[in-house]
């Protein structure tokens, strides 16, 4: 097994870990939730397989989902987020392309490329996690402020994740 596969397979254990333990237990004001499990979906390389991606957020939602007691409701919002990542990175793809098994992220793309593509990715994500919480459309302004409340949590742990991996990317821990 490669060294990447071992690196992504860790990050998912110790993402999914840290979402059940600690970030299921914290909302802010009752409303915002932060779902930092995202990010393992946002740095695969740009070249993963879409039908894998698929695989993978299918994977990722249904372990959070087993320990959150959400029946569901995290693997439909993850599949659905897989489903747009290739679209997101195609719509962000730099003028001459990515290079092969690119990481996205802040340290190869730089902030704006990794706020905008982070940031569609999440809000997609939340966005259908908190209308499937709800499943009506008359709170649909509620679910869309929720939605960017808990995605702008989300995208700044995310970040903060970023600057964490990408400080030890030097150290060669999957990264370039």
């Amino acid at each position: 097994m490669g060294r990447e596969v071992i690196i992504h397979i860790i990050r998912f254990i110790l993402l999914v870990l840290l979402q059940i333990l600690v970030l299921n237990q914290v909302q802010f004001t009752g409303i915002l939730n932060p779902y930092l499990y995202l990010y393992f979906l946002l740095v695969l390389p740009v070249d993963f397989s879409p039908n894998m991606g698929l695989v993978v957020g299918f994977l990722l939602g249904l372990t959070v989902d087993i320990f959150s007691q959400t029946l569901g409701m995290h693997t439909i919002a993850t599949v659905f987020a897989a489903y747009c990542r290739p679209y997101a990175l195609r719509y962000m793809a730099p003028r001459d392309g990515y290079e092969s098994s690119r990481i996205p992220g802040i340290k190869q793309m730089g902030w704006l490329w990794f706020l905008t593509y982070a940031s569609i990715i999440i809000v997609f994500h939340h966005f259908v996690l908190f209308f499937m919480e709800s499943f009506k459309m008359s709170g649909l302004w509620f679910t869309l402020g929720k939605a960017l409340g808990s995605g702008i949590l989300t995208l700044v742990l995310a970040i903060i994740a970023e600057m964490l991996f990408a400080r030890r990317a030097g150290k060669g821990l999957g990264y370039e």
